[in-house]
């Protein structure tokens, strides 16, 4: 394919996540069972360019005061890359596969001046995301918005100790000539380049159950979490089992580990991954309220509950999903967070651990879900991340950090620009003997 036969098929899949609201990787895939002519040259450079316009569109949608795929993609090429009107004009000629010729409006919209775009362009999210933005972070709110959806997100590996160290994983990979660099914060985190372009699962270190693809903010979760071996552990919002996964390596076998999800199609998705991480996990169909758990209450020395949230934490992976969301999505996921915690909750034993866990950059999803927490449940003492943090899967420069960013409390939060993972809030308690 030309490129700009790619660029036409990058509006096509544009408008087509546009009109389906499905992910734009799951977009991406079913374009290309549908067009197997494309190469896996050509399907790299069309999702390159569907991400880089999805990143851009705040200044592409107010450049060229439209949001279809045409009008991102004329704008990621005006703008983001910053590449001449005759240089678009020749991609855009109309000629075989290539996007029709501009209009006289959309040459004016690339060539004018547009005067301050406001800040919530600057920062690449919708404006009321860039006002919630502001009031938790402050001075700092630019930053941390872009970073949180412009910037590009690395491929974070997690060594599976059921199989072996990370030295073995590292054997493994570079049979295969890949030399990943080790990440800052996991003791088990190997990270690969932004410029990677082969697919993970094919892997033999993926294959044979070494490594798992996992966010390194999921990966200190995990290990915050403080599973060990002997321990009862509850999964309570298991999902697709990354993080049950983490905590059945961290119990080196010897577990009583219950994966549990609402959702039964999940849970059988985690199956085959469980078999090929030699992890073995009771999985549990629970009902909305709890059903299915009642003989757990007081039995767990750890509940992990990663709970469902608007996965603003992961914008910079998703980012048309920040374009989705609502304010009141923010609040009904906030009153379902705190429910579910407090049912949770009640499977803790005395002494036992209680964390909880999203991927939001939202304060209404976290803070506030943790001290209303607090504040109804007395028989449950917060616990400081800096007692959590010493284990050996955080490296010791990593715990320090933590600690740092923990400011000596109970909670964490974690984001691109902080941190350089995946934006993660965690909150630990312990309830009491």
């Amino acid at each position: 394919m030309t490129p700009a036969a790619c660029l036409a098929a990058a509006i096509e899949v544009l408008d087509q996540i546009a009109a389906s609201r499905g992910p734009a990787d799951g977009v991406l895939k079913a374009w290309g069972r549908n067009h197997r002519f494309a190469g896996s040259k050509d399907r790299r450079a069309i999702a390159e360019a569907v991400y880089s316009a999805l990143r851009a569109r705040a200044k592409s949608a107010w450049a060229m005061q439209a949001e279809d795929g045409r009008a991102l993609v004329l704008g990621l090429l005006g703008f983001a890359d910053a590449r001449p009107l005759e240089e678009i004009e020749a991609l855009f000629g109309g000629q075989g596969h290539a996007p029709p010729p501009m209009s006289a409006a959309e040459r004016q919209r690339l060539t004018s001046q547009h005067g301050a775009a406001p800040d919530w362009v600057m920062a690449g999210v919708p404006a009321w995301i860039a006002e919630r933005l502001k009031g938790q972070f402050g001075d700092g709110w630019l930053e941390e918005a872009q970073a949180a959806i412009t910037a590009r997100a690395p491929v974070d590996l997690r060594v599976n100790r059921l199989c072996g160290d990370i030295d073995g994983a590292l054997r493994l990979l570079a049979h295969e000539d890949i030399k990943p660099d080790r990440t800052p914060f996991s003791a088990l985190g190997l990270r690969l380049p932004h410029a990677f372009a082969r697919n993970v699962q094919t892997l033999k270190a993926f294959t044979t159950g070494w490594i798992e693809v996992q966010d390194e903010g999921s990966q200190i979760a995990a290990a915050l979490a403080g599973a060990r071996p002997g321990m009862t552990v509850v999964d309570y919002c298991a999902g697709g089992g990354g993080k049950t996964l983490a905590l059945a390596a961290a119990m080196r076998g010897q577990e009583t580990l219950i994966a549990c999800d609402v959702n039964a199609k999940r849970l059988d998705a985690m199956t085959p991954r469980l078999t090929r991480a030699n992890a073995v996990v009771e999985v549990r169909h629970t009902g909305s309220d709890g059903e299915g758990t009642e003989d757990l209450r007081g039995q767990a020395d750890l509940v992990f509950v990663d709970a469902p949230c608007s996965g603003s934490g992961t914008w910079r992976r998703h980012p048309e999903a920040a374009w989705r969301l609502t304010p009141e999505a923010v609040e009904r996921l906030s009153a379902l967070q705190s429910a579910i915690l407090g049912r949770a909750s009640s499977l803790v034993k005395p002494g036992g651990r209680l964390i909880y866990v999203t991927c939001s950059l939202f304060d209404a999803e976290n803070g506030a879900v943790a001290s209303a927490f607090a504040a109804s449940h007395p028989d449950f003492t917060p616990l400081p991340i800096a007692s959590a943090a010493q284990t050996d899967a955080l490296t010791t420069s990593g715990q320090t950090r933590l600690v740092e960013l923990s400011r000596g409390g109970h909670t964490l939060g974690l984001t691109p620009h902080t941190a350089g993972t995946d934006g993660f809030f965690v909150a630990l308690f312990e309830r009491n003997p």
